[in-house]
């Protein structure tokens, strides 16, 4: 089993679901008592999120590449950046490492394309709805078509991500909130739902929408398990 490295606290709240989650996926595919090799680098997200709001990616990417050089010199063969919103720094943070890094988006555009649905609507942060770097990373690796909810929406949708989910709180009328918006997408076409904050499956799961939902937080988790497991490559010849 390789070692999984883990860039989180973007919020910790979600990290805590990537533990869960690769452990459990772990579980399910070798039994007994088989648990994930994982490294963590948990980052101050207070300092990230103003870095956001001030628009200084590349300061973020910095943080986030130094975090990555330190899982790697843990002993990380993979690593995830466990946030949505910051793999806008992902070209910066795989060029800092030597190991592959596990891109969220070709994730769940795999999962999107696999389950044969072509338009999809996307939540997430606004960064993550309204910039260009996610929505065309699943056009281009999943040829997709991707909705965003309307201005009034993508307000809820971050507000609710922000101000609740990042603090560990889920309300109800929130979850009404979101089913209001994932309604509106479902009107305009989207034949499914990409929960692109990994904060979101907090909130919302399948129950909560007429269309398929794709959990990015947990397609992520298991496409690192199954990465971690798969067999070696054949040595260079």
């Amino acid at each position: 089993m390789r070692t999984i490295g883990l860039i989180g606290g973007m919020s910790w709240e979600s990290s805590a679901e990537y533990y869960r989650l690769l452990n459990e996926r772990v579980r399910e595919r070798l039994g007994g008592l088989h648990s994930a090799r994982c490294v963590l680098y948990s980052v101050d997200f207070a300092e990230i999120e103003q870095l956001q709001v001030n628009g200084e990616w590349e300061r973020a990417g910095d943080v986030l590449a130094a975090a990555a050089k330190g899982v790697e010199a843990a002993g990380a063969d993979l690593v995830l950046i466990c946030t949505n919103t910051m793999h806008k720094v992902a070209d910066q943070v795989q060029a800092a490492l030597s190991v592959p890094l596990l891109h969220l988006a070709d994730a769940t555009a795999e999962a999107v394309r696999a389950a044969g649905v072509t338009r999809v609507g996307l939540l997430g942060t606004a960064f993550t709805m309204e910039q260009e770097f996610y929505r065309e990373r699943l056009a281009g690796h999943g040829q997709l078509e991707v909705l965003v909810p309307d201005q009034a929406g993508r307000d809820v949708v971050h507000r609710v991500i922000y101000e609740e989910l990042c603090l560990g709180i889920v309300r109800e009328e929130s979850r009404a909130a979101y089913q209001e918006v994932i309604g509106g997408l479902v009107d305009a076409g989207a034949e499914g739902v990409i929960l692109g904050c990994t904060e979101i499956e907090l909130l919302i799961g399948q129950a909560d929408s007429p269309v398929p939902v794709f959990p990015t937080t947990r397609l992520h988790a298991e496409a690192a398990v199954d990465a971690a497991l798969a067999p070696p490559p054949p040595p260079a010849a």
